[in-house]
């Protein structure tokens, strides 16, 4: 969500008063959220007090977990959001006035205050980005670094492997698939929810085989697609995809645990003994 042009005007510390807009859950959603769920408030805006630092924020994330803190669920490191609160979670904005010494004005951070037009807080709860780093600051709030180390770190990728990647249609997903080609994968298969994002993956993303979920039993699918077997598997849903790779899934294989959308992952005896048996990694990550 990019808030760049859309900001309020304000004083300089001066003691006139300051509006800024924030986003809060109005009510709790019963299946996917809709516009009315959420309000828009107008607030006051003070300065910052010693020790303190007001950010007016510029990127906003837009997160899959966050369907699971909207209807209450828990289970994720983070609280459930409440209705009346702000939607918190990760933002990217400028500092614009500092009553601490360890950030200036000027200054680019990151932070969890989420969906305001600015922050004020404690200098200790933003954390300075480089402003030059990437062609847009937005791309700190972007899903490229959990792919990255989800494939490096977790399931420490090979050159060679052949690597699965499940919802890979998606932000992460489809940077998983292709940061796995760059580090030397020999195939990379994906599965998604359509035939039109199937073809994305094959024709856009440059994975060598993808397949729709819904097109017959997924473990049948992912043998035709990796006849060899699989040595990593990035999964972003758990439930059947997960079992369907560890039946797959070679020797010595490992497993990045990013996401469990299915809300289904239990695993079952037959499965903790495939993983026994192969000697496989499930290793999860945030």
């Amino acid at each position: 969500m990019d808030t760049s042009s859309k900001s309020t005007t304000f004083s300089s510390r001066s003691g006139i008063s300051r509006t800024g807009l924030e986003a809060r859950l109005f009510a709790r959603p019963e299946g996917l959220p809709a516009p009315g769920d959420f309000e828009i408030t107008e607030v006051a805006v003070p300065d910052p007090a010693s020790g303190q630092v007001l950010v007016r924020n510029l990127f906003m994330s837009l997160d899959p977990g966050m369907l699971m803190l909207i209807a209450g669920q828990s289970g994720l490191p983070m609280p459930r959001y409440e209705v009346g609160e702000v939607m918190h979670g990760d933002a990217i904005g400028e500092v614009i006035a500092s009553a601490d010494p360890s950030l200036d004005e000027g200054d680019l951070v990151m932070h969890r205050l989420g969906w305001r037009e600015y922050a004020v807080a404690r200098a200790g709860l933003f954390r300075r980005v480089d402003w030059d780093a990437y062609p847009t600051p937005s791309t700190y709030l972007s899903f490229g670094l959990v792919a990255y180390v989800g494939l490096m770190d977790a399931a420490e990728l090979r050159p060679g492997d052949t690597v699965f990647v499940s919802s890979a249609a998606g932000a992460t997903g489809g940077m998983a698939g292709q940061i796995a080609r760059l580090k030397g994968a020999a195939r990379v298969i994906g599965s998604a929810g359509s035939r039109d994002k199937v073809a994305h993956l094959t024709g856009s993303l440059g994975f060598d085989a993808a397949f729709d979920r819904h097109d017959g039993p997924i473990v049948d699918r992912l043998r035709e697609a990796a006849p060899e077997g699989i040595d990593v598997y990035f999964d972003n849903v758990g439930g059947e995809q997960l079992r369907a790779a560890i039946e797959v899934m070679n020797p010595h294989g490992r497993v990045a645990v990013c996401g469990a959308l299915s809300r289904r992952s239990e695993a079952s005896t037959g499965d903790l003994l495939s993983v026994l048996v192969k000697r496989l990694t499930l290793r999860g990550f945030t």
